[in-house]
């Protein structure tokens, strides 16, 4: 029997000897399909990046990321509004902007966004031989068409603004588009491709056959061309309004909703998380069989900050959705203090974990404001500096918050 003096000497200096470092690290290699364990791992440290591809901190939000150790950043690249004057230019950058994140770490995956938003302004691009053959369609020199994009019955016309509209994915067009652009967004080494809100561009298509066509297409191209054969494909849906799935499969490898926070009463501007609020995903993600072959109850998910709308009454209670105290949910947040940032990082991180294991927070790393904070329409993680004066201090408690045993 080992003497107690003994025994606690080896309590006492295993940890030392082991040290932190010696924690099982997460598993980040996949290739062909992915397991739910490293996806986890993967949504376990995501943060919104948003239009990090153009980001005028660009070197210190690379730096911050880098130093974070975060492993899935969202919306990196993708395009809201009309088509860049120069197509092939745009492409060229995303991709150098993928492979100078991917110097620094070749496991992280960068996501795209391929919305639910066309602009008149697509009928200067001409389609690519390859995307009528990869539809089993005749080549045709022409260019896309805006027009036949469109709902026959007028939903979505000029939704976004004139010449701005939703598309219908019921139209084999908006199907070419689609396809053009995820497959350009693979090419450019991005491994996960955020389609939006499939509720509106699906709203034809009840049985999601349309939809389901469409990504099985893209996961075909990906399975040659992306960096690991393998690209994510999620959206943001509100999660009751009808199954996901196709051919017995889920369409998407992990879904994206708004956090939701609702208004404490006589506290103004304090919020907190709560189980069934409003159209909140936490507790009602669905399941069935993954793209990748094995079953889930529950498919995992993450919450973020939502970007919306001014509402015009912010700073008012009972604004209403998707609205908390009158602000969309990034101009919230980045209206508080930083002691309450802070504070409500940590406690909405802990509070989706114990509530539902399936869900994780997205980090708020780089969100565009519908409202000005600070005379600035961007909030920003980043620690302030002279390389991102605007920075609102969050970087340090992200980092803590992620490296919590």
């Amino acid at each position: 029997m080992i003497g107690s003096r003994l025994f606690f000497a080896l309590i006492v200096m295993w940890p030392l000897a082991c040290g932190a470092d010696d924690r099982v690290k997460p598993d980040y290699a996949f290739d062909g399909a992915i397991s739910r364990q490293v996806l986890e791992n993967y949504l376990a440290r995501a943060i919104t990046m948003n239009g990090m591809s153009y980001s005028p901190c660009f070197e210190d939000d690379l730096r911050m990321v880098d130093s974070l150790d975060a492993k899935l950043l969202s919306f990196v690249a993708y395009l809201w509004g009309q088509p860049p004057a120069d197509e092939e230019a745009y492409w060229r950058h995303v991709k150098s902007v993928a492979e100078r994140i991917h110097r620094s770490d070749p496991d992280r995956i960068l996501q795209a966004g391929v919305f639910e938003a066309i602009y008149d302004g697509i009928d200067r691009l001409t389609i690519p031989a390859w995307v009528f053959e990869a539809c089993g369609e005749p080549v045709e020199a022409r260019n896309f068409s805006y027009a036949a994009m469109l709902f026959d019955n007028g939903f979505g016309r000029n939704h976004w603004g004139p010449g701005a509209s939703i598309p219908d994915i019921t139209k084999p067009e908006t199907r070419r588009w689609f396809y053009y652009r995820a497959a350009q967004y693979i090419d450019s080494g991005y491994e996960a491709i955020e389609f939006g809100q499939i509720a509106l561009t699906a709203a034809g298509d009840p049985e999601l056959r349309h939809l389901g066509e469409l990504l099985k297409r893209v996961r075909r191209y990906a399975a040659t061309k992306a960096r690991r054969h393998y690209v994510l494909l999620n959206t943001q849906t509100d999660v009751t309004a009808r199954p996901l799935v196709y051919e017995g499969k889920l369409l998407f490898d992990f879904l994206n909703f708004p956090l939701r926070p609702k208004e404490v009463p006589g506290q103004p501007e304090k919020a907190i998380l709560e189980l069934g609020h409003a159209d909140t995903i936490i507790g009602r993600s669905p399941g069935g069989v993954h793209p990748s072959g094995w079953h889930c109850e529950h498919l995992p998910y993450l919450v973020n900050f939502d970007q919306c709308l001014a509402s015009g009454r912010e700073g008012q209670p009972n604004t209403g959705l998707p609205w908390v105290w009158g602000y969309e949910e990034a101009a919230w947040l980045a209206h508080q203090p930083a002691e309450y940032r802070n504070e409500w990082l940590a406690y909405a991180h802990d509070w989706v974990r114990r509530t539902d294991p399936n869900g994780h927070l997205t980090m708020p790393g780089s969100l565009p404001l519908a409202v000005k904070v600070h005379d600035d329409r961007w909030y920003r993680a980043n620690t302030p500096s002279t390389a991102c004066p605007t920075g609102g201090g969050q970087e340090t408690t992200i980092k803590a918050i992620w490296n919590k045993p």
